[in-house]
């Protein structure tokens, strides 16, 4: 029986004070600890400066990645004001830099449209930064103040005299808040924003540099939507069917509030793959939301109307649906709006019902003059869709004589799955471990109550090679299907699946890398919402284990086996190097990867979904060209590599 607690009085009340709600939950302002969480400490940092620009006072940002981590940024914007608030009674930059919920967002005087409408930003930053200093190019002076953890160590101070404006913050993040102290930012993330924000603003030039491996770039692109489909078109290796269309108009839903400006470049493909790259405000949308969805509308409504003009589609044809439109587009699309919604403080996805109606009536009216102007070119789009729609109507038929034959009519479970008692999603959890020798022994070290174990022989299939018809005729690949019991693509149902938690666990060498790649490819093609809501793990093995005296210590990095080296230099002491889970007996294999209690995994997260298009496309795709200039670009990030 829990013991209740007897006194709750005004002593429990806890008040947090200017930013300590932030260093004691600073998920909820950046939306994790992790990468993700770090990398937009510095988008909040760009984003400022971006809202000058668009707002017509700044035209050149300047980012720096430091060798020790510290991130720079300056703009030639307007400068922070810094005079005395005259309600606050402190100074303004003071004001803005250490309470939440200030800035000039909120008066529409300052800002008539911005990314930062939460007013978080720069205060949350500084709160989660060992130091952050900020200088201030305003009204012929230099204004200069340094805080750490979101205090201010100097009154503003006035440095001197200038003939320039602008704003000026270098920030270094705070090893206590993010994950095992790491405070590397993604280079190549920060790197695709800027570039992206350059496509987007084509009077805006962006300088970035990153000391740490000597680069040095800048942006600066009159070509705007259309030089950016075209660079996504090269990057992506896509043959386009026909000439982008770029489609752009205003749309007005309220009186004295400014229009809403909606700016869309498309061009169809070969491809099978579709991609909506948009952004609000020049916030990256990652999530989508109304904007996409008046797109997609508008879109599907269109194509069939005019496949039915040209005689694509016979008055009592089925309708072409909304994958068969969108296979093989990409999409860029920029809304600029006053006051919109996002969900969440990072912003992923647009809330706002009227960018639904801007986007769907803007999309209808100047596709519609589009294709009547061009019938050559809306045809072949048309044939395109067509063909689409064609060979989804026959998969759907020889999916369903599969089905009659393979894993999808039957509920029996593989032979080689050691399945768990639990039935609850909650707690149980599915091993896929890499080899017969390594599954016999995960078997044996498991809690039969909570783990199954599927052991998988040898590399599974390269789904990104491999049309799903091959995919379905895999062994390998059915049994997982069959095991977790969602079905895969258009009949993928997350709410059937069989295990909370699904561990990829394979040995820690180059091979068990590379099978950790395939299954995670197989996933992210076909099951991807195993990886968005959180179901997929990777299992940490150690590398070593170290014993001394009666100790024993497992390592899982050089790092931490030469510090025990170091602190065991007087004694005799042996090391063990693991090749492979075969080489640990059942009990070294709980107590280091299986039990929940001492064990380490990696969650899977989607940070960025055309980042990860990318690399999946590069490492395992079909041009071994790219692939090759991949890995000589990206070998200086390898700190250890056992061939």
């Amino acid at each position: 029986m829990i013991e209740k607690e007897k006194d709750y009085s005004a002593e429990q009340i806890k008040v947090l004070k200017g930013l300590e709600a932030v260093r004691l939950r600073p998920g909820m302002y950046i939306g994790s600890t992790g990468k993700a969480g770090l990398n937009h400490l510095v988008y909040e940092i760009i984003d400022n400066s971006i809202d000058e620009h668009i707002n017509g006072y700044c035209n050149l940002i300047r980012v720096t990645i430091n060798e020790d981590n510290s991130i720079e940024v300056e703009d030639n914007g307007r400068g922070i004001p810094v005079g005395m608030h005259p309600i606050e009674k402190k100074n303004t930059l003071e004001l803005v830099m250490t309470s939440l919920h200030a800035g000039g967002k909120f008066d529409k005087k300052a800002y008539k449209v911005s990314g930062g409408l939460h007013g978080v930003g720069a205060s949350v930053v500084n709160a989660l930064s060992e130091y952050f200093e900020v200088k201030v190019y305003r009204d012929g002076k230099i204004y200069y103040q340094r805080y750490s953890r979101g205090i201010p160590q100097t009154e503003v101070l006035e440095l001197g005299e200038t003939d320039r404006t602008g704003t000026y913050v270098k920030f270094l993040p705070d090893k206590e808040i993010f994950d095992d102290g790491d405070v590397v930012v993604e280079s190549r993330l920060i790197e695709n924003r800027l570039r992206e924000i350059a496509f987007l603003n084509p009077n805006l030039k962006i300088i970035f540099e990153d000391k740490k491996r000597d680069y040095k770039e800048e942006f600066h692109f009159e070509g705007g939507l259309e030089e950016f489909i075209n660079y996504v078109l090269k990057k992506r290796k896509k043959e386009p069917v026909a000439q982008p269309i770029y489609l752009a108009g205003s749309y007005s839903y309220k009186k004295d509030e400014p229009d809403i400006q909606v700016e869309i470049e498309l061009v169809y493909t070969q491809s099978e793959d579709s991609e909506i790259i948009s952004f609000v405000n020049n916030i990256k949308t990652i999530d989508g939301g109304e904007h996409e969805s008046g797109f997609k509308q508008a879109l599907t409504r269109l194509s069939n109307e005019f496949a039915r003009k040209y005689g694509i589609l016979k008055e009592n044809d089925e309708n072409f649906s909304g994958d068969d439109v969108r296979e093989g587009l990409i999409t860029i699309m920029h809304v600029k709006m006053a006051e919109p919604v996002f969900e969440g403080q990072t912003k992923g996805r647009l809330g706002s019902k009227v960018a639904r109606e801007a986007v769907n009536q803007i999309t209808s009216e100047k596709l519609s003059l589009y294709y009547d102007a061009n019938p050559k070119e809306a045809k072949k789009i048309l044939e395109r869709i067509n063909f689409a729609f064609k060979k989804r109507i026959a998969a759907k038929k020889a999916r369903e004589n599969i089905k009659r034959k393979t894993i999808f009519e039957s509920t029996t479970l593989p032979g080689k799955l050691a399945d768990c008692t639990s039935k609850n999603l909650e707690e149980s959890e599915l091993f896929i471990v890499e080899g017969d020798s390594a599954g016999g022994n995960a078997k044996q070290a498991r809690d039969r109550y909570y783990q199954a174990i599927l052991p998988l022989r040898g590399k599974i299939l390269n789904v990104e090679k491999a049309d799903l018809l091959k995919l379905l005729k895999n062994e390998q690949i059915t049994n997982i299907i069959t095991a977790l019991g969602t079905g895969i693509g258009d009949e993928f149902d997350i709410s059937k699946l069989r295990y909370g938690k699904i561990i990829i666990m394979t040995d820690a060498d180059v091979d068990g890398a590379h099978i950790r790649t395939l299954i995670l490819t197989f996933f992210y093609r076909y099951m991807r919402p195993l990886i968005e809501e959180g179901h997929v793990y990777i299992a940490q093995p150690p590398l070593y284990r170290f014993e001394v005296g009666n100790e024993h210590f497992y390592l899982y990095n050089e790092a931490e086996l030469e510090n025990l080296k170091q602190t065991y230099a007087n004694k005799k002491w042996k090391i063990q190097r693991y090749k492979g889970l075969g080489e640990m007996n059942p009990d070294q294999l709980r107590e280091t990867t299986m039990d929940k209690n001492s064990r380490k995994l990696v969650k899977i997260t989607i940070q960025d979904l055309e980042s990860s298009n990318e690399i999946i496309e590069i490492l395992m795709g079909d041009d071994p060209a790219i692939r090759r200039e991949f890995i000589e670009n990206n070998a200086y990030k390898v700190k250890e590599l056992d061939v």
